[in-house]
């Protein structure tokens, strides 16, 4: 297997984090985005969308989603659990990472696209040119203040995102409360103890730890 990504963009970070807590360690191509070498890399020839992560398994099959790169690595390696281990918990841990990513990554996501001038004509990821709308960045600001809000709720009693245990949903979460704090410069409420405490748990990780000191 060969994982193409580029560690500081959100969407290889989670991949990236993924691997640290299952104590995995992939053969790596680092793909850059800044200069735009996905857009002409012969080895994203066969994905369309040119977007990293994408994973190259041994028999020339490409992953190119997140979710899905971290659902086949979860079978291959299924200890520590981090997708669920009955189906409750599969279906809690789906249902959190999917409200985190849909209501906080990618209102982050519009927020930043939509507004800073390096990413002209690339409001979306892919190819294609996209041009910004500046009242999309706007909206995704006051969708990210309530994704806020409303995590800090669903986090009132519960240790992780999606209950009492840690899983891809807090690394998709962890992942966006920083991307915000970097991208568009949101941190977290002082007034959201919740949140906050959250926080603090998932960052003293010794695998979030480590995979951090890396970066």
């Amino acid at each position: 297997m060969k994982l193409y990504t580029f560690p500081a963009a959100p969407s290889p970070r989670r991949v990236h984090l993924f691997l640290a807590e299952k104590g995995l360690d992939l053969e790596q191509q680092i793909i850059d985005l800044r200069s735009g070498e996905h857009l002409v890399s012969e080895h994203l020839a066969g994905h369309p969308q040119r977007t990293v992560p994408t994973l190259e398994l041994d028999d020339g099959t490409l992953l190119t989603e997140s979710v899905a790169i971290c659902r086949y690595l979860e079978e291959r390696q299924p200890e520590p659990a981090l997708l669920g281990t009955n189906p409750v918990e599969r279906a809690r841990i789906t249902d959190a990472d999917h409200w985190i990513e849909m209501h906080g990554l990618l209102a982050v996501m519009d927020a930043f696209r939509n507004h800073v001038r390096g990413m002209k004509d690339r409001a979306l990821p892919g190819t294609r040119p996209v041009a910004q709308i500046p009242e999309l960045a706007k909206r995704g600001l006051q969708r990210y203040h309530w994704f806020l809000d409303d995590f800090n709720q669903r986090l009132d009693g519960q240790a992780y995102a999606a209950g009492d245990r840690f899983s891809v949903a807090d690394i998709t979460a962890l992942v966006t409360v920083d991307f915000a704090h970097s991208a568009i410069k949101i941190g977290l409420p002082e007034d959201a103890q919740a949140i906050n405490q959250w926080y603090q748990r998932v960052c003293k990780r010794p695998a979030i730890l480590k995979a951090n000191s890396a970066d």
